[in-house]
């Protein structure tokens, strides 16, 4: 496939004509953790204090959260924000969640996902959880699975606008995701993790000079 870029500046192309949709569809990324941290911190909160859950188990549920939500985005980055519309609406709807991203990747009003969109997801999500899981179980459960969302946002963001070469895996990270932009969006949907890509198949792999010869 061929490299899909248009610009690599730093710059906040307009989205909306009208200016209220405009301002919401723009968020900086400390919002994110400003949000949801206290979320994180509540529902652990209820799991310890108010349902007495013992320490091993809340870890378990907890770290299954955190691990069902590198799951969850790589499903969605996959089968949802790369899905290939075929109506003029259809396309226009996806390009406005997520093909302007990938035409201006360095845009750092976008990078992460706003309050508008996150906020009714989040409550989408936590009533799922809470039908399957029950109260009790629920908890450290959707607590894990939002600190996975903080953590998503903010290693995307650091991505595209900070070098990670300082951070543990940071650097490789950083260069497989900029693969998923600048070589193959066809690979590399895992962002805070490649651990799906692995899975299913999806990871980057060096072809042969032959092979890229022959391409």
């Amino acid at each position: 496939m061929a490299k899909h870029y248009v610009s690599n500046k730093r710059i906040t192309p307009r989205l909306f004509e009208n200016n209220f949709m405009e301002w919401l569809s723009h968020v900086h990324p400390i919002i994110v953790p400003i949000i949801y941290l206290p979320v994180v911190i509540y529902f652990l909160y209820r799991a310890l204090v108010i349902y007495s859950m013992n320490v091993e188990s809340l870890l378990v549920l907890f770290l299954s959260g955190l691990l069902f939500w590198t799951l969850f985005e790589y499903l969605a980055h996959r089968y949802i924000f790369h899905y290939e519309a075929t109506s003029k609406f259809g396309k226009k709807f996806m390009f406005i969640i997520h093909g302007i991203h990938h035409d201006y990747p360095k845009d750092p009003k976008r990078l992460v996902m706003p309050p508008s969109v996150s906020i009714p997801l989040a409550f989408i999500t936590y009533g799922l959880f809470k039908l399957v899981l029950g109260d009790i179980f629920f908890a450290p459960f959707f607590s894990g699975f939002v600190l996975g969302y903080i953590f998503y946002d903010m290693i995307h963001y650091a991505t595209h606008h900070f070098s990670m070469k300082n951070i543990p895996g940071g650097l490789w990270l950083q260069k497989y995701h900029s693969r998923h932009h600048y070589q193959d969006e066809e690979y590399g949907f895992g962002v805070s993790s490649p651990l799906w890509d692995y899975v299913f198949r999806t990871q980057f792999q060096l072809k042969s000079k032959k092979a890229t010869q022959e391409s």
